[in-house]
């Protein structure tokens, strides 16, 4: 009896070690909401930045609507006149991904053409985080 029980916790063990080291495997995805401007955007930069020195295999992706969408406008600058679109190309590079909301462009009449080229457009803002988060697992960060 004695044997069959040991049989049993080691079953139990080496499945415990092999379920957590393939869940140690997945990669992780990040979805960063921008809705609020220029200082949310500086503060979200910094995170992302952060967030790939600690975890590099992260992937992030950055959806903006609303006056989040300003950094992403060519010409955007922080509040001590450092302009953003050096910072999106790093972490462009570096595989982040950037989502502008088509509502957002439409409803303040901004031409598609004044996004930097990382930017990429989705119909809704929100309809985008949530299908991030219901469909593909992002976990929802809002800095």
């Amino acid at each position: 009896m004695k044997r069959i029980l040991f049989k049993l916790l080691f079953a139990g063990l080496i499945a415990l070690v092999a379920g957590t080291s393939a869940f140690a495997a997945e990669r992780i995805k990040v979805v960063y909401h921008l809705m609020e401007g220029i200082d949310q955007a500086t503060r979200a930069m910094a995170n992302i930045r952060n967030h790939l020195r600690a975890e590099p295999d992260t992937q992030i992706v950055v959806v903006a609507h609303g006056e989040g969408i300003r950094f992403l406008l060519k010409g955007a600058q922080d509040r001590n006149n450092r302009p953003f679109d050096s910072a999106i190309s790093e972490l462009a590079a570096q595989g982040v991904d950037f989502r502008v909301c088509h509502n957002t462009l439409t409803a303040h009449r901004i031409p598609e053409s004044q996004l930097v080229p990382e930017a990429k457009l989705v119909p809704s803002g929100v309809a985008e985080v949530a299908r991030l988060q219901a469909r593909e697992g992002f976990v929802y960060l809002r800095p």
